[in-house]
């Protein structure tokens, strides 16, 4: 039997599943004998020439290091500095040096070298996200004749942000050496064939394949589910001192996402200050839970957006609070997925509003929490690749305030039947496309 070989910037550690990727891969690994190869999280100045394996899971888990330098250059650098605003829209935010773009290269192809010696002739690697594009194309250098795939997680850009790329033509070109290149939502996967089109001269040969310097590349569209029986038991038997408490009996909405400018967390503030100025009566009936954890604070633009997040909602608790009430709870800092998961079925409003995202899978989690008997109500961004499937969600435009703030006094408003038809038709596309099925139809497409 081929074995299954996962390649991703993070390694999954410690001795129990964490994260939908992992509850998604494991057990296509463990029955294949597969392999997952990632970053261990140390940055040391001896990073070794070999894998390192890490006993204590159902499959085989093989880690590398990086150096001060490839941290900064490959990951802080070209990773995230360059491809990650460029994805999402904000070409104007990245910081491009050409020390980014020669470690990053470098990065993935040591990489590829010590895969190599790991692999066999019939194995099937899966590469997970934009850390790694140029992965297959040193594999192929290498020899590597294996099938090899490629998901990205997070949006692909059109031409036009695309162009802003230091390097365009060598993108394509590192993804021509991919049998398979999955994404998100039919909107990426048109924003990589126009791309491709204009940016590499790609020939379309049908909707899903592509002649693509020199090479014949398929590619095709997969959204990524959650676990959703999983979420759902999590949420059921929450503890109720996990939940939020109110004085003044508010409903709540909540947010929950990574501190990143992409995420929209100063527009929904700005909206819901706009909904409290204009609708006075919803003053101390409803409060909004933002939990944003903080990421990659070594960039400057992620410093800008704390800046700006905290400086918003002390206004907006400044200019609204009461003795008995906060209007915004904001909180920099992680919490474990039970405890979100009860918070999730006690909001009455899901919040999930960024400006431009592959998926967002807490569009998935807030629905499969909530109690179908009286459920809360999604609002949900144009901009999340999770709207192309939900759409009996209430969907916003996340630029415009007047629009966001109309949805949340719709969602207080609406009645229990009306939330109940709402998270029924929902839920069923959740459960029916959960993170099971994700990977099972990529895994059979690459074949």
């Amino acid at each position: 039997m081929s074995r299954l070989i996962v390649v991703s910037n993070r390694l999954p550690l410690g001795d129990a599943p964490s994260g939908g990727l992992v509850v998604a891969l494991q057990d296509a690994l463990k029955s294949s004998g597969g392999v997952w190869v990632g970053f261990s999280g140390e940055v040391t100045p001896d990073a070794e020439p070999a894998l390192r394996s890490h006993p204590g899971a159902a499959f085989q888990r093989l880690s590398f290091d990086l150096t001060p330098d490839e941290h900064e250059t490959y990951y802080l650098g070209y990773s995230n500095s360059i491809l990650w605003p460029v994805c999402h829209g904000r070409p104007s935010l990245t910081r491009i040096l050409p020390e980014y773009l020669d470690g990053y290269d470098r990065v993935n192809a040591r990489i590829a070298r010590m895969l190599a010696r790991e692999l066999r002739p019939d194995d099937r690697i899966w590469v997970q996200d934009y850390h790694l594009f140029p992965l297959a194309a040193h594999l192929r250098a290498l020899g590597v004749t294996a099938r090899i795939g490629h998901f990205l997680h997070i949006s692909f850009p059109g031409p036009g942000d695309c162009a802003a790329l230091p390097n365009p033509g060598q993108l394509f070109d590192w993804l021509s050496h991919y049998d398979l290149i999955g994404f998100q939502a039919e909107r990426d996967l048109g924003a990589f064939a126009e791309s491709a089109r204009q940016l590499a001269g790609a020939d379309p040969a049908d909707p899903r394949h592509f002649d693509l310097c020199g090479r014949r590349v398929r590619a095709g569209v997969f959204p990524i589910g959650i676990d959703a029986d999983s979420f759902m038991a999590e949420a059921a038997c929450a503890p109720d001192s996990d939940r939020m408490r109110s004085l003044t009996g508010a409903k709540m909405m909540i947010g929950v996402d990574r501190l990143d400018y992409s995420k929209g967390i100063p527009q929904r503030f700005r909206a819901y200050q706009l909904l409290l100025d204009k609708i006075p009566d919803l003053h101390e009936k409803i409060s909004f839970l933002q939990i944003a954890p903080p990421t990659r604070g070594e960039v400057e633009a992620y410093q800008t957006i704390r800046e700006e997040t905290e400086h918003l909602a002390g206004r907006i608790n400044g200019q609204f609070a009461t003795l008995n009430w906060t209007p915004i709870r904001f909180i920099h800092r992680p919490f474990p997925r039970p405890v979100l998961a009860g918070l999730y079925r006690q909001a009455r409003i899901g919040l999930v509003t960024p400006l431009a995202d592959g998926m967002n899978l807490v569009a998935k989690e807030y629905v499969a929490a909530q109690d179908p008997q009286d459920p809360g109500v999604l609002i949900l961004s144009r901009f999340a690749g999770a709207a192309e499937t939900m759409q009996q969600a209430l969907v916003i435009n996340p630029h415009d305030p007047t629009e966001m703030a109309a949805a949340m006094a719709e969602a207080m408003r609406m009645s229990k039947s009306e939330r109940r038809d709402q998270h029924a038709a929902l839920l069923r596309d959740v459960v029916d496309h959960d993170v099971a099925w994700w990977s099972d139809s990529y895994l059979k497409t690459l074949g």
